[in-house]
This record gives C-alpha cells, structure tokens and sequence, in this order.
C-alpha cells in the first residue's frame, strides 16, 4: 500500500472521529441548554419593564387613594367650617359699619351754638317769610324736623306741612345753609286773629334746647292763625312752594 493511501484513510478516520464527537454533544442536549438560556437572557429584559411599569402604577394609584382619603377626612361634612369662616366675617364687617355710623359727623345735630340764622320777607309767594340756618362750625350737622317759631308773645308755635317732608335729613357741611318756608298769613285776608310781631324766636327743632333770635323789618310782620311752617330743605324754592 503506498504512503498517500495510508494518509487519506487516517484523515478519514480523523474526520469520523470530530463527527461522531459533534452529533454525541447534540444529542447530550448542551447545546439545547446553551440556546435557551441565550433566548431566555434575551426575551426576559421585555418582561422586567412590564413589571415594574405595574408595580409603579400600582403604588401611585394607592397614594393617590391615601390622599383622596385624607382629603375627605379632613374637610368637614358638615360645612361648618365655612359657615363659621363666614359669619366671623359677617360679625366683623357688621360691627365696622356700626362703629362707622355712630362715630360719622353726620350725626351731629345742627344746634343755635354752631349755625346762624336769618328771616327775610319775601315778595313772592305773599305773606311768606324764608329762615335760612348756616353751619357756622367746623364739622357737618343735621338739620333735623321743621322751625319751631314763635312770635311777639305767641303762646304756641305754629303747625307744619306736612306734604313738605323731605325724603332725608338734611345734613349741612360747614358754611352750607338749610331753608324752612313761614306762611304768615292767608293771601285772600281769610285768617284770624291777626295782629303785628316785631320780635321772633326760632328753634331748630321742637326738641331744640336753645333759640335764635332772628332780626325781623322795623315794622314787623303780620301774622294771623294761618301761619304754618314747612320742614328744612335744601334749597330756597322748595322752602317757598307752601
């Protein structure tokens, strides 16, 4: 047999030999193993995500929960809370707008110490004498009613129009001045009793504690049982519609 027969069978002997080593380690199921643990290193990285996506959702769902359950147990349920926020504030609010009324300078009343006062006979309406009251102080005051006037020796003063009354106090700030209207006699000479005054007494108000003393012409006034008054207004022509 000669040497390159001899080398091609050994090379064929070798080749079966790495053959049959190769399909011995297949059918011991290594390599099986090693594929799966390869394929399941790589199908379990897509699992974890998941996981932990759930676990995440979960605890954020719960603390949402906790805080929702929180919230509910700490608002009243009854809703006094905001009933007792409110009247704290209503109580306040109220007790500011009384303090305010009660200490505003509109509530001074206009008195004979802190106003002047005048009378002039007017020519028109006839028979009608115009009182005219100034603030003379420093702060504003009411005038408050209607002129209690009295004349010569009257021993009443005379009544007032009622229909005259304005629809609120007149209040003067200072150097402002407030008008009252005095019929002193019927224009058509239908009135009693009449006679002459020459001195005339007047209070703010009936309740006034102190008079003015008006200065009225040389010879007087004519006055009869007619005469009525109108209450304070705020300006002459209203003072002279009566």
């Amino acid at each position: 047999m000669s040497a390159r027969t001899t080398r091609t069978r050994v090379l064929a002997a070798a080749a079966l030999a790495v053959a049959t080593l190769t399909l011995t380690a297949c059918n011991n199921g290594e390599g099986v193993r090693d594929e799966g643990a390869s394929a399941g290193a790589t199908s379990q990285p897509s699992s974890t995500p998941t996981s932990e996506s759930q676990k995440n959702k979960e605890t954020t769902t719960g603390a949402g929960q906790a805080a929702s359950s929180s919230d509910s147990n700490s608002k009243p349920k009854d809703g006094k809370g905001a009933q007792n926020s409110t009247g704290s504030k209503g109580s306040s609010d109220s007790s500011k707008s009384s303090d305010s009324q009660d200490s505003g300078p509109t509530r001074t009343p206009c008195t004979a110490a802190n106003t002047r006062m005048t009378a002039t006979v007017v020519s028109r309406p006839l028979n009608h004498l115009l009182l005219t009251v100034t603030n003379t102080g420093s702060k504003n005051c009411n005038v408050i009613g209607y002129p209690a006037v009295r004349f010569g020796e009257a021993q009443s003063v005379p009544p007032v129009f009622e229909d005259s009354k304005p629809q609120a106090v007149v209040t003067l700030a200072p150097g402002e001045s407030s008008y009252a209207g005095v019929r002193l006699s019927a224009a058509d000479g239908s009135g009693s009793n009449g006679y002459t005054a020459k001195s005339l007494e007047v209070y703010l108000n009936k309740d006034s504690g102190a008079a003015s003393k008006p200065s009225l012409p040389a010879k007087g006034v004519y006055v009869d049982d007619s005469i009525s008054v109108t209450y304070w207004q705020q300006t002459m022509a209203d003072a002279l519609t009566w």
